[in-house]
């Protein structure tokens, strides 16, 4: 299938590129590391207080909003089509795009739109289970757009699509980890050409090569988990700088995995195996092999992706046991059992200040006061609906999408 390219991109291509600041550009936070811009953020709330605004949704997507200028943008699948949403911060519609036919979600949580929009500040890109990708301006203009799957090759995951995709200098990145044919590509941001395409395919054990992780970029590196092992590819060209294999030491044919990567100064946690480890791994190219692994635990996450600031890495467990953890060590500060429940995390944690926000998935966020050397619970607020998006902290609001409604919460 063509890349189709309107013919405004043509006044948009001697402009230029450089990554700009936005209040929330990715679903991980400005920071990529789940941590919220400075502001006096609210810690109660309910369905009648504290409520800005709800808007109700007209059809079902998984991903976490990003926020870009005055706009909150999203995907959804509204009658059979994947649909881009920009919602002003007064909570009313600015504009609405289509992108292609919605390939309906397999798992009960999931939809055909679970994927995060990114952006740089001036570009954004969308993604979608069908496999339709589209670069946007910020007035909702769809500048190019093509289908993965269709030019690449068919999705093979056992479930739904939840990787996003993340930006660099010049390029959107897109990773394709499955049951066959797996790989990085960069797709150039002014015309949506390929600029590299970099092989992942690491021929592992059965669904262990499924992933659904989002990379993370340190440096001049894209880090990517997945099918046992943690890569290293340049963002210029894609070339492969290391590998590190061994997550999977007894060859488990179903570890998938979900959570992502997270830099925390010179080393990158891996959560993995179904939630059961947790292993930090220098990234410093010139570190031999045998040297990459600094700590490994047997406690981990298997869906939310865990926090970071200031050397301290913060984990949700998908049942809610929260740990604070010495990143250079690995030695658990505290850990703290939230109030217990049939339901489980999928929502990553993020960290406003002294305080750790963790969603779980019937809308229930329990907030904690984590200033001092032991967490203290400070509140539990509960709206409608499930709830598996992150939460997005910007000017001192929360924006909270269920399945059914975005809130804000001033």
């Amino acid at each position: 299938m063509p890349i189709r390219i309107s013919a405004a991109i043509l006044a948009l291509a001697c402009s230029s590129f450089a990554t700009a600041q936005t209040p929330w550009p990715s679903w991980r936070g400005p920071s990529g590391n789940g941590v919220a811009p400075a502001g006096d953020y609210p810690a109660s709330w309910d369905e009648s207080k504290q409520i800005l605004w709800k808007l109700d949704l007209p059809g079902r997507g998984a991903s976490t909003p990003i926020v870009i200028d005055d706009q909150l943008v999203f995907t959804l699948g509204v009658e059979n089509e994947n649909v881009i949403w920009a919602i002003g911060l007064d909570g009313k519609q600015k504009w609405s795009r289509t992108l292609g036919k919605s390939k309906a979600g397999k798992h009960a949580k999931a939809s055909g739109a679970n994927s995060s929009v990114v952006t740089d500040g001036k570009l954004m890109l969308a993604y979608f289970k069908s496999g339709d990708v589209g670069c946007l301006d910020k007035s909702g203009q769809v500048l190019w757009s093509l289908n993965i799957q269709e030019k690449y090759g068919e999705d093979t995951l056992w479930w739904d699509l939840g990787s996003s995709p993340i930006a660099t200098d010049n390029a959107f990145i897109i990773t394709i980890m499955h049951s066959g044919p797996s790989y990085l590509i960069a797709l150039d941001k002014q015309t949506g050409a390929e600029l590299w395409k970099a092989d992942r395919w690491l021929n592992v054990n059965q669904e262990a090569n499924q992933s659904y992780t989002t990379p993370t970029v340190a440096g001049e590196q894209i880090l990517t988990l997945g099918a046992d092992h943690i890569t290293s590819h340049r963002t210029t060209d894609g070339k492969l700088l290391w590998k590190l294999g061994g997550f999977n030491p007894k060859n488990d044919g179903y570890f998938r995995s979900i959570a992502s990567p997270v830099v925390a100064g010179e080393l990158v946690i891996c959560p993995y195996s179904r939630g059961n480890t947790l292993t930090a791994v220098r990234i410093a190219e010139s570190v031999a092999d045998k040297d990459r692994i600094a700590w490994a635990r047997d406690l981990g996450s298997d869906v939310p992706t865990p926090a970071y600031r200031d050397g301290k890495l913060y984990l949700l467990g998908d049942k809610g046991l929260v740990y604070c953890i010495d990143a250079q060590s690995g030695k658990t500060l505290w850990d703290e059992q939230l109030p217990k429940s049939n339901k489980a995390y999928s929502s990553s944690p993020i960290l406003a200040g002294d305080r750790l926000y963790c969603l779980r998935e019937d809308a229930t966020c329990f907030v904690l006061s984590v200033a001092g050397d032991k967490p203290e619970l400070v509140s539990q607020n509960k709206l409608e609906g499930q709830a598996v998006a992150t939460p997005v902290f910007v000017n001192n609001r929360i924006y909270i999408r269920t399945a059914e409604a975005l809130y804000c919460i001033e």
